[in-house]
């Protein structure tokens, strides 16, 4: 029985320890010292997404001791293979506030999804999202390294014939709505910068 203390750490600390000790060494059971609250609910919410029964142990006040015990049977390849992440981009930016601040987080964020795993299944772009796809982005080189990966490319064309940019589409391929809803109804996880 391993046990970790992540009482009074911050966000997303907690997590990033649990993540660290687990991929240290092989973990059948766990405790684990947290804050209640938000700390409690995201190291519940990862070890479960680990494959890990989670319950409360003990309460302490304003902690809570975690008891986790790997569930039989439990596959990380196969669920992490088993999923359909999409990513919906609806602007040039991430975020609001500073447009410049903005779209050096979007280029960030698109570059990162090279990294991670599982990769997206998709990334569609709708609304001015669509320019990030069309000659003269600078994200395209990233995007063309996210399609040799095996990820698809996806702009809304009434979007792309909004701006008047059908015909530079430089990345991916258009599709419809009818195709945009069909693949957020298909998608495990759907994320939006």
């Amino acid at each position: 029985m391993e046990y970790i203390d992540l009482k009074g750490m911050s966000c997303p600390q907690p997590v990033i320890e649990t993540k660290k000790l687990l991929e240290s060494k092989r973990v059948e059971e766990l405790n684990a010292l947290v804050d209640n609250g938000p700390p409690r609910e995201n190291v519940t919410r990862y070890l479960e997404s680990q494959g890990y029964c989670v319950s409360v142990e003990k309460e302490h006040g304003d902690s809570a001791v975690l008891r986790a015990t790997k569930a039989e049977g439990y596959d990380a390849v196969s669920v992490q293979t088993g999923k359909k992440i999409l990513v919906l981009i609806d602007g040039a930016t991430v975020g609001r506030g500073d447009d410049v601040l903005g779209t050096v987080l979007m280029k960030s964020f698109l570059h990162t999804l090279k990294e991670i795993e599982p990769r997206p299944w998709r990334i569609v772009f709708i609304n001015a999202g669509v320019k990030l796809a069309v000659e003269g982005s600078d994200l395209l080189n990233v995007l063309d390294q996210l399609e040799s990966l095996g990820v698809e490319i996806l702009s809304c064309g009434t979007c792309l014939d909004f701006f008047q940019v059908k015909e530079r589409l430089a990345a991916g391929k258009v599709t419809n709505m009818y195709e945009i809803v069909s693949s957020l109804v298909a998608a495990t996880n759907v994320i939006r910068p």
